[in-house]
């Protein structure tokens, strides 16, 4: 009998529930339920819609079984966000959107009490002000009054499972998206988080990927006319789900990059052990926790974000404007006339992305881009050049060379960037699964049933299930004259 796995993954603009059946050598993906995924602005506080969110769980739960049914559910989502609960285990308020404004300037006063090189040290997590970390420090110095009053947090798929199961755990991989982790021991701060304010008893205990949460719970089951089937706290970063199912096989693939394309492109490779040292506090990269024990040692790079919102904005101005049509405008304009830095903060909030981008081309003397093709093509050389200097950090860092890049996830789709990205960085590019974070969400329940025996043997079921498309370098002379005005922009 085939062994159906119900997968739910949501990203920052959308969610969908997908059937992955695996007949004991490949898998097969059904979307089962797409939805999208709306935050929503109250009184200047950027809230996600949780309740909606996990009425679409519901929804997808129920389309599932009359589909044929599923042996279990796991649930992957994007980090650092969170929900407060009380003792009786209601939740306190809708949980706030990384990108709402409570953490602006919150990251100085924090080092005012401990040193950003001690935070750092300690969790080895890359330092940005979404982070867990900071944003309970906002909490505990503006709202000390919700603190008080919460008995526990739980990150947004933790806190999905225990609405579905009744149960409180904290998954690894996304505890390790918060920066209260000792990056050594895996396991709260709670001195650092002492001194910052923030109660640590409020924290679960943390469960590896491929915990059993527990059952769906006796009021889901009679509610949606479901049997209680198991919950699995799999890798539920949606990053640690994408690099589960990056296809490198050994020998060799022993020593991989990847970028997980999508609203952001998180740009890494997988390691045994953490690196924290001067080089790795200097280049800002995090050390994320993956599937039994690997280090996620990766830089969070602003993806496809600048994409997304611009196209936003040239919607609300009345354009009706496709993604393909982006593209196309891009490639019809000449070359490397600007960039950007990705990971400035003016283009981290949402507004009018092509506005920020003309204002950062023009402070910073550079050719001011008109037409919405010069806007696009500006975005993606400023993508494809910050990859060739992720990877020239990584490098320099790990003291390895890498031979070629795999890009899994729904940028996998954008073949402009993908050729792009082999061409700024010098090697070849092998993009794909699309379906990235699925497919290593329905793995990693499949390794915790036992159907499929490790994450060796979960890449080889991957690769032999979908098929990837390789991208050589190209006009690589060019790249590397035009890298040096980057790199003169963005160490301005």
């Amino acid at each position: 009998m085939a062994k159906r796995i119900l997968a739910f993954d949501f990203g920052a603009s959308s969610g969908r529930a997908m059937i992955a059946t695996f007949d004991g050598t490949k898998i097969d993906l059904k979307e089962i339920h797409r939805f999208s995924n709306d935050p929503v602005l109250v009184n200047g506080t950027l809230y996600w819609d949780t309740l909606r969110l996990f009425h679409e769980i519901k929804q997808g739960i129920t389309k599932a079984w009359h589909d044929g049914g599923f042996d279990s559910i796991g649930i992957d989502t994007w980090g650092v966000d969170f929900g407060l609960f009380d003792k009786d285990g209601r939740m306190l308020e809708n949980p706030i959107h990384y990108r709402d404004t409570r953490t602006d300037g919150i990251m100085d006063k924090a080092f005012a009490i401990v040193p950003r090189e001690d935070i750092y040290n300690s969790t080895g997590i890359q330092i940005m002000k979404i982070n867990t970390l900071f944003q309970l420090v906002s909490i505990a110095q503006n709202r000390p009054e919700l603190l008080e009053r919460a008995d526990k947090l739980l990150f947004t798929p933790d806190l999905f499972n225990y609405l579905l199961t009744g149960n409180m755990t904290t998954e690894y991989t996304i505890a390790s998206t918060s920066q209260m982790l000792d990056v050594f021991s895996r396991d709260w701060d709670k001195e650092m988080l002492r001194k910052l304010g923030i109660p640590s008893h409020i924290l679960t205990d943390i469960v590896q990927p491929g915990t059993v949460v527990g059952k769906l719970s006796d009021a889901i089951c009679e509610e949606l006319g479901v049997p209680a089937v198991d919950v699995i706290a799999i890798a539920s970063h949606d990053t640690a789900s994408a690099v589960i199912s990056v296809p490198a096989i050994p020998p060799q693939d022993k020593d991989f990059i990847y970028i997980s394309c999508g609203t952001w492109s998180l740009f890494g490779t997988e390691l045994d052990q953490p690196i924290v040292n001067e080089d790795s506090i200097r280049y800002n990269f995090t050390n994320e926790g993956g599937y039994n024990g690997t280090i996620r040692y990766l830089k969070n790079i602003m993806g496809l974000w600048l994409i997304q919102e611009s196209r936003r904005q040239w919607i609300r101005e009345g354009q009706n404007v496709s993604y393909a049509d982006l593209e196309r405008e891009a490639l019809a304009v000449a070359p490397f006339r600007c960039f950007i830095d990705p990971d400035e903060d003016i283009f981290s909030g949402p507004g009018n992305m092509p506005k920020r981008v003309r204002e950062f081309c023009e402070k910073t003397g550079q050719y001011v881009p008109q037409t919405t093709g010069e806007v696009m093509r500006c975005i993606y050389e400023s993508l494809a050049m910050k990859y060739r200097y992720t990877l020239n950090a990584l490098e320099d860092i790990t003291g390895k060379k890498y031979n070629s890049m795999h890009v899994v996830g729904g940028g996998t789709k954008d073949n402009f960037l993908c050729q792009l990205a082999a061409n700024a960085c010098k090697i070849p590019v092998i993009a794909g699964p699309i379906e990235a974070t699925v497919l290593g969400n329905a793995v990693n329940q499949l390794m915790a049933s036992g159907d499929v025996a490790d994450l060796a043997e979960a890449r080889k079921v991957i690769s032999n299930s979908f098929d990837t498309i390789r991208y050589e370098p190209k006009d690589t002379a060019d790249w590397d004259s035009a890298y040096e005005n980057f790199v003169k922009i963005i160490n301005r």
